[in-house]
């Protein structure tokens, strides 16, 4: 009966309406203007994922575009492309999709043009508004914009608070009618944030419905407009999207023509396709690059995780009111813990050299910060400045005498407008002493004062660093920066980010709790590639301090898989080298995994609960599997169909039988064996535990 009523009401709502069906007819997307409102419902297996749902703008004194539409024209098409990323999870990516244009027009009084993309994949749906230039809509300024999704029923959340400034949550696990954004595990660490209400909360937003289909909203190609949050209606189950807004509270400040950013909404029964989907990258446009060799995927280590733990300090002397180029350095007494001098960096570009790691990366390296945290001053670091036990000319010179490369940090403190004024000296800088990939760090409120993180102007801050790096030919990985939305399509130099809590709150705070790593595939991951610092051997804090509760909530075995459920062309191996020395046995799977792949498959996958992930190197043959779970203990049979070659030779890095991420954090141990495509692999994971496996073909 349930069926029928559906079938009936799809047939009455198709009088008069616009329909396409994704390539795979699993999906159907249905347009119609009901009372000259636009109105969307998609449909996946003839089951209704989105119920009728309004879409609009709102503008600030001027007519909105909500209703008085008239559809003017559609035009539909199929696109069918195969295109190779310059770096990635797949070498070979498939772009497969039917699209219906919609173009709208308004007399208010005079005739405005509003164009609504749709395009249907065989995952998802993704769509936007266009505004083509027009003599009555020349400029514009955005109050809101009204995109719903009229969900079918009270879903399983995995949700963090849409926040302005912040996406550094642990996830809440909740029903949508649950969903209180001001409350939750570890908000009181979070240095700077900005919630709007209780029912606000991020994206991507990752659901599941109680018979089983997985919906993840989230968006594409984000670029010169605010981040879209969702606003939770927990008495019909609805989402309106609601907008970062600015200093003024304005959302947008619009020239045409110009397009908004995809909604996307990627659908499957099987949590597995979720993960691969590539529907987020499809919608972003190709490069513009014309030369791309310079780009290059890479394992660091780095001077980091010392500051974390306590053993090492980014300042250098310990100083107030500092005022850039009016201390003489050389006549400040040290501290005694500062981490970036000369000789501990040579010794890290000797340890990368000699695990043949790519690059090091050194944070603290120039004056400026024994004073400026949490004070929201302006002239903080001028990055280029060197502590006086930091000799950068002498390292970059041995660090390729080593065949190492070097990472700059350049840590902002959010002083924007002084990054901006300084990144062509700090660029420059760079690039005469050999460095080609930046670490950029946005921690503490914006300057411009007013302005957020996720807000328009920062959104375009963000794309100007990356496009003046590719003028430099330089890498950018983006610390305290917006989600990402697929643009490494777009600028490849734009090797991964953080924009999540990553692993560092493990060595200072209540942690990241064992289910943590299991959601963040479903959530930040589905946008892009995330610096996540795995491969922290030493578990427990009070190692370095005696009086420390602190504790990384995994297994040692478990660090190691994150190398293949994380994705990221730009990883590091987090720990201090003397830990690495001390488990040099199990420090031979990060030597060995790579940072670039040919394909990649989710084997077996739930949000909150497991994920297991085989990746194929894309310069060998070599395979390469992760499996990790959250605070349970599991069991897996894993078939090896998906192997290429007939023959291998296993190494399996694994929890030890009385291994648990509380109690036995580091008892792990190490197999090799044999085994055969099409074999059934038995994985035992223990409570927070995991384990990584490398697959070498036998001749």
């Amino acid at each position: 009966m349930r069926n029928f009523i559906f079938i009936l009401f799809i047939n009455t709502f198709l009088l008069n309406a616009q329909q396409i069906f994704s390539p795979d007819n699993y999906l159907q997307l249905i347009f119609k203007l009901v009372d000259s409102k636009p109105v969307y419902l998609l449909n996946y297996k003839q089951k209704p994922i989105i119920k009728e749902s309004t879409l609009g703008i709102d503008l600030n004194d001027q007519p909105d575009f909500i209703d008085g539409f008239t559809i003017e024209k559609t035009d539909t098409l199929t696109f069918y492309e195969n295109w190779q990323p310059v770096w990635g999870e797949q070498s070979t990516i498939t772009n497969y999709y039917k699209e219906l244009k919609i173009t709208l027009s308004q007399m208010v009084p005079e005739k405005r043009i509003m164009i609504i993309t749709f395009r249907l994949f065989n995952d998802g749906l993704g769509f936007r508004y266009e505004f083509p230039q027009q003599n009555n809509l020349n400029y514009f300024v955005l109050k809101e914009e009204y995109t719903t999704f009229a969900l079918t029923g009270d879903h399983k959340a995995f949700w963090i608070p849409g926040d302005y400034d912040s996406q550094e949550y642990t996830y809440t696990t909740s029903l949508l009618s649950q969903v209180d954004a001001t409350k939750g595990s570890g908000f009181d660490e979070i240095n700077t944030k900005n919630i709007p209400g209780p029912d606000y909360i991020q994206t991507p937003l990752m659901l599941k419905t109680s018979d089983g289909i997985f919906i993840n909203i989230h968006e594409a190609a984000l670029s010169g407009y605010p981040v879209m949050y969702v606003k939770v209606d927990k008495k019909c189950y609805s989402l309106q999207s609601h907008l970062c807004p600015d200093a003024v509270g304005n959302k947008a400040y619009i020239q045409t023509p110009f397009t908004t950013p995809w909604r996307t909404i990627i659908v499957s029964d099987k949590a597995e396709k979720i993960l691969e989907s590539k529907l987020i990258l499809n919608l972003n446009e190709p490069t513009g690059f014309k030369d791309v060799s310079w780009i290059k995927p890479q394992k660091y280590i780095g001077i980091w995780w010392g500051m974390h733990v306590g053993t090492m300090s980014w300042s250098y002397g310990n100083l107030d009111n500092v005022h850039l180029n009016t201390i003489d350095w050389n006549n400040v007494k040290p501290n005694g813990m500062h981490g970036a001098t000369t000789e501990n960096t040579k010794q890290y570009i000797d340890f990368a050299s000699k695990y043949g790691i790519d690059a090091v990366l050194i944070e603290g390296w120039n004056i400026g910060w024994e004073d400026w945290f949490g004070k929201w001053k302006e002239e903080v670091f001028d990055f280029v400045t060197p502590y006086p036990d930091f000799d950068i000319e002498y390292l970059s010179d041995y660090a390729k005498q080593k065949n190492v490369e070097l990472i700059m940090h350049h840590e902002t403190s959010s002083s924007v407008t002084n990054y901006e004024r300084r990144l062509d000296d700090a660029f420059s800088y760079m690039k005469k002493y050999g460095y080609d990939a930046v670490k950029t760090g946005y921690v503490g409120p914006i300057i411009p004062r007013g302005e957020h993180h996720d807000g328009q102007w920062m959104i375009n801050h963000f794309l100007r660093v990356v496009e003046k790096a590719q003028q430099y030919k330089i890498m950018v990985d983006s610390h305290e920066s917006v989600r990402p939305t697929g643009l490494h399509r777009t600028y490849p130099n734009w090797l991964t980010s953080e924009a999540a809590r990553g692993n560092e709150f493990n060595a200072w705070s209540k942690g990241n709790p064992p289910e943590h790593e299991t959601i963040l595939p479903f959530t930040r991951l589905i946008g892009g590639p995330m610096d996540y610092t795995p491969g922290i051997f030493q578990i427990k804090i009070d190692y370095y301090n005696p009086d420390s509760k602190f504790q990384v909530h995994t297994t040692l075995a478990k660090q190691l898989a994150l190398y293949v459920t994380i994705y990221s062309p730009l990883q590091m191996a987090a720990d201090l080298p003397e830990n690495y020395e001390r488990f040099s046995d199990a420090f031979q799977f990060i030597v060995d995994v790579p940072v670039d792949w040919s394909e990649t498959k989710v084997l077996k996958a739930e949000p909150g609960d497991y994920v297991i992930t085989a990746r194929k190197d894309r310069n060998s043959d070599n395979w390469f599997i992760g499996a990790i779970t959250d605070e349970e203990a599991r069991e897996f049979n894993v078939k090896l169909d998906f192997l290429t070659a007939d023959k291998y030779e296993m190494t399996i890095y694994k929890d030890a039988p009385d291994a648990n991420w509380k109690t036995n954090p580091m008892k792990y141990e190490i197999e090799n064996k044999k085994v055969k495509k099409n074999d059934i692999l038995k994985l035992k994971l223990a409570p927070g535990g995991g384990c990584a496996i490398k697959l070498k073909p036998l001749k």
